[in-house]
């Protein structure tokens, strides 16, 4: 696993909010019966957005963003993950450890990984409070409650969570509906891979109440041998809507067991065997390699929000969310030929001959909560938009490893751990940011936030860590609306960041900082539209990748000084008739490290200016759509170009350059009888069937993950 996530096995607090969140959907229920019967207009349906208004951009901010739809997302949602899904926005390179985008999936944007990407879901940090990175695979299928995503790059407009260091991705669940609803969705396909999904919405109880839930189910063997999933996920919401009044109380969470596939393999088996995975394989005592059948990760995980969004007035809307999240997990190694003394037990004496080595069976658990509460209030006329808020989170997680075999099993007792670290981490902020028009043609953009965050953890090194941070994260920038078509804008906005765990593991535990200037040109016709958008992002004690791996199979990074990324993106929507659209964008960049120093054991190598790890100097995609009556289709091609997996540019640390093309089709079926429509869709990726690596690490040589070749997902949605 590439690192332990959020996760509970007995909360430390008690379960009071977990336990009002559910009975939440049912007094909403005998609420409903109670208030006076009257009409839901479009401003209910308004009140939706104020749940993700605090980190979400619009048309007149001085950011770059992109919005995927529910609707957009439907024809690929076959089962892959939400990485997969936004594979073809500007500047994201998207991979996965199995190979087919099913089980493990991450992505990058503008060559920043997971750990820099601020993720909330209606407003709620998703991230991991200590890897900070997000963990798609404990929350299979989200992509089906999901109502529509906005994708920033750059610092944005995100006021909670960690510091944005390369992008924020923002996620609204399920909008409410006003009739009854029901979806039963079914996918198969390559390497033995299943979908399949309940939906269902009562519509507006007596035009006040809905409740909508979702279960799932996703299976695969994966493209990578043995790199097998078996996700399980639920989302449940209730839903209260008022004149003024939108009040929610959802859970969500999902089950996953993968086999692990994060080893990668070496030049040798790239060229012999791709689809090869090391993991779980020992040698017996006849000396027979084997596989262990176990070799797993293993996690559940439940999130619960509660959303009370009140319009206050023509100006005032409120919006006050609490939110908890709970989960326990492990995984599972075998360990071959391992020392005693590293798992916490005694040599063994057999026949006078004294022991110190065996086989083992480790599991590695984290056992965390997750709680707290964000806030904001919006003034708004036709001229100024003010919202001040905050949040307050906390974090508390136990890791702890125990020996559940040996092959010496007189040396394992029950209970033994050999570590027990203890963790504790609180995030504070409070904000301030207005949009105010100065002109006819001009205005302003502004956001203060302090930030706060402590950390403390007994087992990271050996002396404690007891860390608190004070951040002040400025965000400025000028909006010019040249017409109602076009508009320019200009903005800058500095982020800072903690360390992550594994920083203080590694001797990296200084906080990073970000600069960041964006300058952009929006056209929008209605039926085509251009954006052209420049930066540049200056870091200070940038974590950057090293390109190896710790000893879970987690990256390790290294204080790189100075370091900068400088780029264009351009993206494009151009309407060829009334069925063909044409969609291309482009990612033209240049990431250096200033006068990077490489240490060894001659000494400290000065290498001058390097290329920072994973951060391809071009990305681009075109899609070709066509849509007429009930049919729809796609072409999408997507081109990487080469990146480093270090950031000393070895030759050998060197990802060549890929392409992909993929082909998606559906088609509609409108009927009056027992459904109301079915829907079939088709999706083959890697149509030409291109062997590439989309990521990898170095660990002295050079380690791959290959991704799948030609691979077809098929299936059918009943709408009732």
């Amino acid at each position: 696993m590439k690192t332990l996530l959020t996760f509970s096995k007995k909360s430390k607090i008690p379960r009071l909010l977990g336990s009002s969140l559910a009975f939440g959907f049912f007094s909403l229920t005998a609420f409903a019966q109670e208030v006076q019967k009257d009409s839901t207009k479009t401003k209910d349906y308004k009140l939706e957005e104020v749940l993700v208004q605090s980190v979400r951009a619009t048309a007149q901010a001085p950011v770059t963003f992109s919005n995927i739809s529910k609707q957009q997302l439907a024809p690929r949602n076959l089962g892959q993950d939400i990485p997969v899904l936004l594979n073809y926005l500007p500047s994201v390179v998207t991979t996965t450890d199995a190979g087919n985008g099913i089980g493990y999936t991450s992505m990058r944007v503008r060559g920043a990984d997971a750990t820099r990407v601020n993720v909330t879901l209606n407003g709620i940090p998703f991230n991991d409070s200590e890897s900070q990175g997000s963990f798609w695979v404990n929350m299979p299928d989200f992509a089906s409650s999901v109502e529509n995503i906005q994708l920033q790059r750059g610092v944005g407009t995100s006021t909670n969570g960690a510091g944005a260091f390369g992008a924020s991705l923002n996620l609204l669940t399920d909008a409410f509906q006003q009739q009854s609803s029901g979806e039963i969705s079914n996918s198969f396909g390559s390497f033995n891979s299943r979908k399949h999904t309940v939906k269902f919405s009562t519509g507006l109880m007596n035009n006040k109440v809905e409740i909508a839930g979702r279960l799932s189910n996703i299976a695969s063997d994966g493209y990578i041998d043995r790199a097998s999933s078996n996700l399980k996920s639920y989302f449940l919401q209730a839903t209260y809507v008022g004149n003024t009044t939108l009040i929610k109380a959802i859970t969500f969470g999902g089950k996953e067991k993968t086999y692990q596939a994060w080893n990668g393999i070496d030049t040798a088996t790239l060229q012999s065997n791709r689809r090869f995975n090391t993991s779980g394989m020992y040698t017996d005592a006849n000396g027979s390699v084997k596989f262990y059948d176990n070799e797993t990760d293993n996690y559940e995980q439940n999130h619960y929000q509660l959303h009370w969004n009140e319009k206050l007035s023509s100006n005032w809307t409120t919006n006050l969310a609490a939110h908890y999240t709970v989960g326990q997990g492990y995984y599972e190694n075998y360990q071959d030929d391992a020392k005693f003394s590293k798992y916490g037990l005694q040599p063994v004496n057999i026949d006078g001959v004294v022991v110190t080595k065996g086989d083992l069976v480790t599991r590695k658990w984290l056992v965390n909560d997750f709680y707290g509460t964000t806030f904001s209030a919006n003034y708004k006329n036709d001229d100024l938009d003010v919202m001040v808020g905050g949040a307050w989170n906390r974090y508390e997680g136990d890791h702890f490893g125990e020996v559940i075999w040996a092959s010496y099993s007189g040396n394992v007792q029950p209970d033994d751990r050999y570590y027990n670290d203890n963790a504790t981490k609180t995030d504070f902020n409070v904000y301030s940011k207005a949009t105010y028009k100065v002109a006819e043609k001009w205005s302003l953009f502004g956001d203060l936030q302090y930030r706060k965050v402590n950390y403390k953890a007994d087992g990271v090194l050996a002396d404690p860590v007891n860390d608190t941070f004070n951040f002040f994260n400025p965000k400025a920038g000028i909006t010019y609306s040249l017409n109602i078509k076009n508009n320019i804008y200009f903005s800058y906005g500095r982020a800072n960041k903690e360390p992550r765990r594994d920083d203080y593991e590694n001797g990296s535990a200084k906080p990073e900082q970000l600069n960041d200037f964006e300058l952009g040109w929006r056209f929008n016709t209605g039926k085509h539209a251009i954006n052209i958008n420049g930066y540049y992002m200056r870091y200070k004690d940038q974590l950057v990748l090293t390109g190896a791996l710790n000893d879970v199979g987690a990256p390790v990074y290294t204080n790189s000084g100075d370091s900068y990324r400088l780029g264009l993106e351009i993206d494009a929507t151009i309407s060829l008739t009334d069925n063909f659209v044409l969609r291309p964008n482009i990612a033209v960049s240049d990431n250096k490290n200033i006068d990077f120093f490489n240490e060894t054991e001659a000494g400290v190598q000065k290498l001058g200016n390097t290329q920072i790890a994973f951060s391809p100097n071009f990305i681009g995609t075109n899609q070709l759509l066509y849509n007429y009556k009930n049919w729809h289709a796609m072409l999408a091609t997507k081109f990487v170009g080469k990146q480093y997996m270090d950031n000393l540019e070895a030759s050998n640390s060197k990802l060549n350059g890929y392409s992909t093309t993929d082909v998606n089709v559906s088609y509609e079926f409108r009927l009056k009888s027992i459904f109301k429509a079915i829907v079939l869709t088709g999706l083959v990726n890697n149509v030409f069937d291109q062997e590439y690596v989309s990521n990898g690490y170095m660990y002295g040589d050079p380690y791959y993950y290959p991704q799948a070749g030609i691979n077809f997902l098929v299936g059918a949605t009943f709408k009732f």
